[in-house]
C-alpha cells in the first residue's frame, strides 16, 4: 500500500548576494554574461549554498590594503591585544600600535596600499558579501590581515616578505596569500613557509605571469615543494590561461 517514503526535504533559493556588481565576477560565476564560456567558473553560489564564509583570518601579503574602502572595511583584521596609538607594544610581538597589520617597506604600523594590488588582492579574498555595493569576496565574512612588504612600485624584498610571513603565523592567521613571485630561489624565504605549514598555515602563491610552463621554468615562492602550497595561475572567461 506504500510505494515509497522518503525525507520531506527543505528547498532554498541560491545564495547570489545583492553586491550590484557581482554580475560582472565571471570568475565566482560564468553565466557568458561577459561572452565566456557557461560556467567556467569556481561555482560560488554553489559553494555559498554550503557556507558564505567564516571569520578565518586571511594574511595578504602584498602591497598593503586600502581598509578605509567600504567594500571591505568591515572585513579587515583587528589585533584586539592592541591598544591603538599609546606607543606601547601592549601584546609584546615586537610591534607597537599594530591594531591592522603592518607595513615592512616603512616599517610602521600603517599597511595602507599605494599600489592598490593589496587591495584588489584583498577584495577577492573577502570584499563585503550580500551588503547592497561593490563586489563581494569568496569568503563574503574574512578577516583579511594586510602584511604591506611591496611599495608603490609593487616591489619588496625578500627579508621583508619573511618577516610578513612570520607575523602572519605569529598571529594567528590560517592562510596566507602570496601574489607575487620571482625566478629566484630563497632557502630562508623556504624556510619561512616551511614553518608555516608546521603551524598549519596554508599558503596561497601565484604561479607567475610569465605563461610559461613552471616545471620548466620555475617561480618562487609558487615551486617550492613544501605541502601547504597551493599554486594559482589565473585564466580568463573561457577557462583558459589568461594573456597575462
Amino acid at each position: 500500500y506504500i510505494e515509497y517514503a522518503e525525507p520531506n526535504a527543505i528547498f532554498s533559493i541560491s545564495a547570489i548576494p545583492n553586491d550590484p556588481q557581482f554580475i560582472n565576477l565571471y570568475g565566482l560565476n560564468n553565466s557568458g554574461q561577459t561572452g565566456g564560456t557557461f560556467n567556467a567558473d569556481i561555482d560560488a553560489p554553489q559553494a555559498w549554498d554550503i557556507s558564505t564564509g567564516t571569520n578565518t583570518i586571511i594574511a595578504v601579503v602584498d602591497t598593503g590594503l586600502d581598509y578605509n574602502h567600504v567594500d571591505i572595511q568591515a572585513n579587515v583584521w583587528s589585533n584586539t591585544a592592541e591598544i591603538a596609538n599609546n606607543g606601547i607594544d601592549d601584546d609584546g610581538n615586537g610591534y607597537i600600535d599594530d591594531v591592522r597589520g603592518w607595513d615592512f617597506v616603512n616599517n610602521d604600523n600603517d599597511p595602507m596600499d599605494d599600489n592598490d594590488h593589496g587591495t584588489h588582492v584583498s577584495g577577492t579574498i573577502a570584499a563585503v558579501g550580500n551588503n547592497g555595493r561593490g563586489v563581494t569576496g569568496v569568503n563574503w565574512s574574512a578577516r583579511v590581515m594586510p602584511l604591506k612588504f611591496m611599495s608603490a612600485t609593487g616591489a619588496g624584498s625578500t627579508i621583508d616578505g619573511i618577516a610578513a610571513i612570520d607575523y602572519a603565523v605569529a598571529n594567528g592567521a590560517r592562510v596566507i596569500n602570496a601574489s607575487w613571485g620571482s625566478s629566484f630561489s630563497s632557502t630562508a624565504l623556504s624556510d619561512a613557509i616551511t614553518a608555516a605549514s608546521n603551524a598549519g598555515v596554508l599558503f596561497v602563491a601565484a604561479a607567475g605571469n610569465n605563461g610559461t610552463d613552471n616545471d620548466a621554468t620555475p617561480n618562487f615562492p609558487s615551486n617550492y615543494n613544501i605541502s601547504n602550497i597551493i599554486s594559482v595561475a589565473a585564466t580568463n572567461f573561457n577557462d583558459t590561461l589568461a594573456a597575462f
